[in-house]
Order: C-alpha cells, then structure tokens, then sequence
C-alpha cells in the first residue's frame, strides 16, 4: 500500500491532466460515497472525518486498490497478534505481509477507528476535533506509516478536497442559515456547535481492550447512548447500574461489556481498597465485571469492601 503513495501523489498535484482529472473524479466520488460514514465514526470515536477520508483515499487509491475490492481494506491495517479474522496476502514493506479482510467498508472503517483508539495513538486524542494537522502529522509521528511524506500528502488531500467541511458539520448548518435568522438564533448555534466539537474530541479510552468514556456532569444514559450508538438498556447493563441510577460525572462508563478477566498484565495483583470505593467502582476501575472480583477473592457477593482491604484482580 505505502508504494501507491507516490503515485497517488503525482495524480493529486497535477490535477489537469487527462489521467490526473480521472483521478481527481475518482477521488471526489469515493468522498460523496463515504463522507457521511466518516463523519458516523468522528461522532463515535472523536477522530476528524476528514483525516479518516484522507486515510482512506490514500490508503486505497480511492477505494480501487486491490486491497480494497478483494478484501474491503480501506486503511492498509495489517494482521496484528489479537487479529482472528481473515486476511490476504499482499507485497508491502516485506513479500506477502497479511492485511486484514472484512465484510464490508463499513466494517473497515470501523475497524480503523479502533484502531486508532490504540495505546500508541492516545496522544492524538488530546487534539482539538478540527486539527487536521495536528492529526496528520501525530499519524505519522506514532508510527502508522513508513513513508516520511505521508503527514503531508494527507494535508494536501485535506485542503485540495476541502474535506475540512466535513469536521464542522453544524458549521454548514449555521453558515447556510437564512439572512432572516435572528442575532440570538445565531449565536446559539455557534454555541451548539463549539460543544459538538468539544464533545466529538474527547478521547474514547481503552481498558483491558475494552472502550470506555468519562462521564461528565448532566451526563444520562439517553445523552449517552445519543452521543455513542449503544443502547440505553445496554449502557446500563454493561455498567452494572440499577435501572433508577444515573452515571455518576467523572465515572468510566463502558461501551463494551466488560471483561470476565483482567488484565493479563495484571495477574497476581492485589488492588487496595481506598475510602469510598464499592466493588462496583472498582470492577470499572479494571473493566471487569463484579462478579469477577467475588469469585477470585472467593467473596460472598453480600461483601462489602472496606479502606485497607486487598482484593485480587488475576489469578
């Protein structure tokens, strides 16, 4: 994938020539395809649509690779240890390196999204949801690909595309507003939109390969569940909350069922109980469920942890 770059490079600068105007439609209509998608995963994961359009236009020439249409692989994501999927076999940096195969596109750029919600790319969740720059450039600083010009050759596809519009889509709404509007309507959509993109660039955490974001004041499982695509009945479930309890701001609340282990890294390790922790709040804390803690610690689940307590987390 990554010996594509230079010559999708070459079509993307010279866009006036026969083949290049092939390639600047090409590339205009892989965008109206997906746009929407990136802008569903930016909502869910905080990453800017338009560094994912970017991705996915460089990663797969457009969606014409044939990465992308013998195995939907958008993004050029290899095979990694927790990988049990399907993969094909395509020359890269090494003869016959395993890429992953998905279903569909859709699958694809979820995938991608996870992916980036990975150790190594935390730092980039930090930046604000329209720094495209910024994202570009921490890609390419973490490692995703080896060619040093690719911070700038998403840039360029960023601006030549304008696929910034896709960042601020409320900014769109705003901008196309009839000249009627009132000063007041206005400026509450200017504030409806600066909480969007607060709200979208928050980082969505990972604990024991679970996702997970922090609760913040006025937070309920409706908001929740609007903001994040998972059900309210889930959400709560998956937390193990009471139906009558809301999240508590500042609590980790997941969006994956929690784990029926910890850590691996974590075996043999005792946490010790600190006032106001309950084996609810530290079943969050680890991203394991109660009755996990229990069974390990050999507890009754009548238990009720006190300052000072050891409890053990892996066998």
């Amino acid at each position: 994938m990554r010996k594509l770059l230079l010559f999708l490079l070459v079509a993307i600068l010279y866009p006036f020539t026969g083949a290049a105007q092939h390639q600047n439609t090409a590339y205009q209509a892989y965008i109206n395809t997906y746009a929407t998608m990136a802008q569903d995963q930016m909502r869910r994961y905080g990453i800017p649509a338009s560094i994912t359009l970017a991705q996915g236009l460089l990663e797969s020439g457009a969606g014409q690779s044939t990465l992308a249409t013998r195995a939907n692989n958008h993004f050029g994501i290899k095979v990694t240890t927790e990988w049990t999927g399907p993969y094909v076999l395509r020359d890269d940096d090494r003869p016959n390196e395993k890429f992953r195969q998905y279903n569909s596109v859709a699958e694809s750029y979820e995938d991608h999204s996870r992916f980036l919600c990975r150790p190594r790319y935390q730092k980039l969740h930090t930046l604000a949801a329209d720094d495209y720059k910024g994202w570009a450039k921490g890609l390419k600083s973490c490692g995703y690909a080896t060619n040093p010009a690719y911070a700038n050759n998403l840039i360029s596809l960023i601006e030549l595309y304008n696929l910034q519009q896709y960042d601020r889509p409320l900014l769109q709404t705003a901008a196309t507003t009839s000249s009627t509007s009132s000063v007041n309507q206005t400026a509450n959509q200017s504030k409806q939109t600066t909480s969007v993109l607060h709200r979208v660039s928050e980082l969505i955490r990972l604990c024991n390969g679970k996702r997970y974001v922090l609760a913040r004041t006025g937070d309920t499982w409706k908001s929740l569940s609007r903001w994040y695509g998972v059900s309210e009945t889930k959400l709560r479930k998956r937390n193990e909350y009471p139906d009558n309890v809301q999240p508590e701001a500042g609590s980790p609340i997941y969006l994956d069922k929690k784990a029926s282990k910890a850590s691996k890294q974590l075996k043999g390790y005792f946490h010790e109980v600190k006032a106001g922790e309950s084996m609810h709040s530290i079943s969050q804390l680890y991203g394991i469920k109660m009755k996990v803690l229990y069974k390990v610690n050999k507890l009754p689940d009548t238990y009720q942890p006190r300052p000072g307590d050891f409890l053990l987390l892996r066998k």
